[in-house]
């Protein structure tokens, strides 16, 4: 028997969650709160083995940090998850197991309740192909500082405007260079420093201080 715990700071939603899982075989739910700080201790004695945490919840990002310190035991399942990449990632680093979208179904909320008890960790292919980019950007971030060294002047010229937020017009009137070198400029910067858009290289150039 999967004992769950809900937070949601809806009464009538965490009832009717509480009544819909309940009626679920091999589920039973063993609380629900709305989310305050002072009901956090309500989790470790409960004993629950997945937390529904619905983010919605007024600090759900928070609640959900201070339950993996409390209750590290439990896992944390998002409910109501928008799908942005910043979203996604934000829960990643805090600490969540599990993912359900806003458009999922009752079945799909078992199912992921089910799966996180298991030890499995759960979300959409969205999601996923969200996780793994970010991991891919911390993973090249420890080769930036040498692929920055290999920019040519020019470049590093270039990249202080982008993180400037010039726009490739702009930078070719600033530099007094043709349109089309700017572009070349550019591609070769995203390439050295192996991301994939102005923003990402943008981030780049401040993380290095670049100018």
């Amino acid at each position: 028997m999967i004992r769950v715990f809900i937070f949601s700071d809806v009464r009538i939603y965490r009832e009717g969650l509480a009544e819909v899982l309940g009626q679920r075989p091999g589920l039973t739910v063993v609380g629900t709160v709305a989310g305050g700080d002072h009901e956090l201790g309500a989790v470790r004695t409960s004993a629950a083995d997945v937390v529904l945490l619905d983010m919605s919840t007024a600090g759900s990002v928070a609640i959900l940090r201070r339950l993996r310190e409390r209750a590290p035991e439990a896992r944390v399942v998002a409910l109501g998850v928008s799908e942005t990449e910043p979203e996604i990632v934000a829960y990643a680093e805090a600490g969540v197991a599990g993912y359900v979208t806003r458009e999922q179904a009752i079945g799909d909320l078992v199912d992921a309740l089910t799966a996180v008890a298991r030890g499995e960790a759960v979300c959409s292919p969205k999601a996923a192909a969200m996780l793994l980019h970010r991991v891919s950007v911390l993973a090249g971030a420890n080769g930036r500082p040498a692929a920055a060294h290999s920019l040519t002047e020019r470049e590093q010229e270039i990249l202080g405007l982008i993180r400037a937020g010039l726009s490739n017009k702009q930078i070719g009137r600033r530099l007094c260079i043709e349109l089309p070198t700017v572009k070349n400029h550019v591609h070769n910067i995203l390439e050295k420093l192996g991301v994939r858009g102005r923003h990402e290289a943008a981030a780049v150039a401040r993380e290095l201080t670049l100018s």
